[in-house]
């Protein structure tokens, strides 16, 4: 396995670097230009000082919700593309130990839906290697260089979207293959990207459920060669850069994306070009690069809605193949029929309540990590805690659910997968206190054990269980290490019966999780709990994205990158 943290390479003498390809440039097959005014958003200060790594980052999480929007813009062609059952590669879900259960429904029966797009920049095939370049690692192990959580809200009236930067460091989970083979959790900090060497997407999966504590419900992976296949195949995706911008440095570093001040339409290499772009837009970093992903990424789900060429089953049909052979999906979506409903189910949102965010991070300062990053203390946990409690990213709230609907019962159907359930569990299905058997974990300590564990306090929760009358308690000898108390359980059967063991706490329903780590219902109280008959309560929950993670609205068409100096013409 080869791991790459040295920005040595970086400077290295392959001229594919950072995305070289040949080609492109204003004036180039695949860019038509169309002049608009340089107006846009101010360079972002806080991205003073570059990470330093160009190489092998193809930012293909455009090309996993493309397809997405392709298949759901595909309903007169769904009878064409039946047959690419057969094409579709899947794998594992969730490599790690911490398996939350899918996400849960809010109190309509609504389920929200989170599906992480994962960019592999493998280089197993020819076509993928001269997109890719750097020859040094043809057919070597992949990384996941781009991750991106897409959040769609359970009444289906908005979507948010959190990358994560390339760079970033977290401490790896243990996973285990499907075959067998483990892979322990890390005992220092990794870059995020190497998740995918841990035994495929299933452990990138387990990273970002480790850290963000959000259910993720399927993944999509896909390759180099899918973003110029389709972004042919779309006819263009309009672009805007603030002034002329050339994307090369003196010693042959860069995409090599020419384009002029204003708008151009953008296709096939050049868009590959521009989503690789890291070299000449704001201040030469891989935020900067996210930042023009997400300009991409908006703009061309504006174009799929009103491109009526798309209209056509035989054009759609070969965008479905294109997407379909570049992808790896979740085994929950191993069917045409699959990826059309979830599709369906994306397509309800208007591109006005698409939130596009970065995840708010901050350079690291630990020794030997110059150029990395961590989350940011406080502000990416508030982000995570939004899409958690399904709270839009736009400020503007949900949407008002039908008058109709009644606890329980679906207001709007739901997505795909085998670990969506079908109605919330309720007290009111539960059975009598006294016949709900409960084990109680000490686990005040906290995840990071910087809390001493506090004495007794099992046995302290399960008298206060007791005394609303669940007789078969019992406080385990067992402990464990939770930063907020929560309840899991171990069968669909039991899920009405640790909801009311939730309630007679005073625990959210949040709490509640399915997990295949204990055998019954079991009360893990958490250090936020360390005294007294209730749990302290959090903070009020945030309203709207923090700035830090430079939120874009997919209705804003007047988007425009800045460019870093020294790269005009």
């Amino acid at each position: 396995m080869r791991v790459r943290h040295s920005d040595v390479r970086e400077e290295g003498a392959n001229a594919r670097a950072d995305g070289d390809i040949p080609g492109g440039g204003a004036g180039a097959p695949g860019t038509v230009p169309r002049q608009r005014g340089g107006s846009g958003p101010a360079r972002r200060s806080g991205d003073a000082r570059p990470p330093g790594r160009g190489r092998r980052r193809v930012l293909r999480w455009v090309a996993s919700v493309l397809s997405l929007l392709i298949l759901g813009t595909a309903a007169a062609g769904y009878l064409y593309y039946r047959h690419l059952n057969g094409s579709i590669q899947t794998d594992a879900l969730n490599l790690g130990e911490n398996k939350l259960g899918g996400s849960k429904p809010n109190a309509f029966g609504q389920t929200p839906l989170n599906i992480l797009l994962i960019g592999s920049d493998a280089r197993n095939d020819a076509e993928n290697q001269a997109l890719g370049g750097a020859t040094e690692t043809f057919d070597g192990p992949p990384l996941a260089d781009v991750q991106m959580l897409l959040h769609l809200s359970a009444d289906r009236s908005n979507m948010s979207v959190v990358s994560m930067p390339r760079d970033t460091m977290l401490m790896m989970p243990k996973c285990t293959e499907p075959g067998g083979t483990v892979h322990p959790a890390s005992k220092g900090l990794v870059q995020t990207n190497e998740s995918i060497q841990r035994g495929g997407p299933g452990c990138t999966v387990a990273a970002w459920t480790e850290l963000t504590k959000i259910p993720i419900d399927h993944f999509m992976m896909i390759d180099f060669k899918g973003v110029v296949r389709m972004a042919d195949a779309i006819g263009g995706v309009p672009v805007c850069v603030e002034q002329n911008v050339h994307s090369r440095t003196r010693d042959g570093k860069g995409s090599g994306l020419k384009l002029p001040k204003g708008t151009s339409v953008i296709q096939g290499e050049t868009a590959l070009q521009w989503l690789r772009t890291r070299y000449g837009f704001e201040d030469g970093t891989d935020i900067g690069r996210t930042h023009a992903q997400h300009q991409y990424m908006n703009s061309m789900a504006r174009e799929f809605r009103k491109n009526a060429k798309l209209s056509n089953p035989v054009k759609l049909n070969s965008l479905a193949q294109a997407a379909i052979e570049a992808m790896v999906v979740d085994t929950g979506l191993n069917k045409i029929d699959k990826l059309f409903d979830l599709s369906m189910e994306l397509k309800k949102v208007p591109p006005g309540r698409i939130t596009m965010t970065t995840m708010p991070w901050i350079y690291s300062t630990k020794p030997g990590l110059d150029g990395r990053v961590e989350p940011k203390p406080g502000e990416a946990e508030d982000l995570f805690r939004m899409v958690r409690e399904d709270i839009a990213l736009d400020g503007q709230g949900s949407g008002t659910p039908a008058a109709s609907a009644t606890p329980g019962a679906p207001a709007s159907p739901s997505a795909p997968g085998p670990q969506q359930p079908t109605t919330a569990p309720t007290a009111a299905t539960a059975a009598p206190p006294a016949k709900i058997a409960v084990t109680v974990r000490n686990s005040t300590g906290g995840k990071d054990g910087s809390a001493a564990k506090v004495k007794g306090r099992a046995s302290e929760v399960a008298a206060l269980l007791t005394g609303k009358g669940f007789t078969k308690v019992v406080a385990d000898t067992q402990t464990g290490a939770e930063d907020t108390s929560v309840i899991r359980y171990a069968t669909d059967a039991q899920a009405a019966d640790a909801a009311a063991v939730a309630t007679a706490l005073g625990l959210p329903a949040a709490s509640v999780q399915k997990s295949d780590q204990v055998a019954g219902i079991v009360v893990f109280v958490g250090k936020d709990w360390r005294t007294g008959g209730t749990p302290t309560p959090p903070p009020p929950a945030p309203t709207k994205a923090p700035d830090s993670a430079h939120a874009l609205n997919g209705d804003n068409d007047q988007a425009c990158m800045a460019i870093q100096p020294g790269f005009t013409w």
